[in-house]
């Protein structure tokens, strides 16, 4: 049968990894500042849509609201192709669509976050397990160091080493987790250069 409905087999795949890539557009870091009536956070701090950035306007609430929106936009896709029962490289393709949405967002001129809550989102998707050691990696550096760039670069360069670990009978996924690192890493250069210079930002304990 060479058609589903009224869409081709065959486009099935690109049309979950476009709509996939739409979802991942969504920056909800300028959406929850919108609703708070906070600056647009790309004019502010680092100019990161992210949760860390926004967290330093002083509104906790709006920090974790828009670390949960994007971790959910980066599940969403990749739970609902699993469901679907989509083939491997299908998944893979839609977690990578979801990443590179939040990174590249055609929303707002392809300019995005740096993809960590929405790269943990897809983890989490693909295995629980994965997920939670990518998180427990993150939170164990942050307590120790206070600082979030690293705790998301010592994060990102373990998480492979996970995937392998855990789903090596599943190489599109190791891969797929692969490359989000490299891009995480990549969209991290700033922040690995001023860590070199003892430059970097953190979080003082109360």
């Amino acid at each position: 049968m060479d058609e589903l409905g009224f869409v081709p087999v065959t486009l099935v795949p690109v049309i979950w990894i476009v709509a996939a890539y739409l979802v991942g557009s969504i920056s909800f870091g300028i959406i929850i500042s919108k609703v708070y009536g906070l600056p647009d956070p790309r004019t502010v701090g680092s100019g990161n849509i992210g949760a860390t950035n926004v967290a330093r306007s002083g509104k906790k609430s709006a920090a974790v609201l828009t670390l949960l929106g994007d971790a959910f936009k980066g599940w969403l896709p990749v739970w609902l192709a699993l469901q679907s029962n989509m083939l491997m490289w299908v998944v893979a393709g839609v977690g990578l669509a979801v990443f590179f949405g939040h990174l590249y967002p055609v929303f707002h001129r392809f300019k995005g976050g740096k993809g960590v809550a929405t790269a943990l989102g897809v983890m989490l998707g693909i295995s629980i397990w994965l997920g939670l050691a990518a998180l427990l990696t993150w939170i164990l550096v942050f307590a120790v160091s206070r600082i979030s760039s690293l705790s998301a670069i010592v994060a990102a360069l373990l998480a492979p080493v996970f995937a392998w670990v855990l789903l090596s009978p599943y190489p599109d996924y190791v891969w797929m987790v692969a490359v989000m690192s490299v891009f995480l890493l990549w969209r991290h250069r700033s922040n690995i250069k001023k860590l070199k210079d003892g430059t970097e930002a953190g979080f003082k304990k109360k």
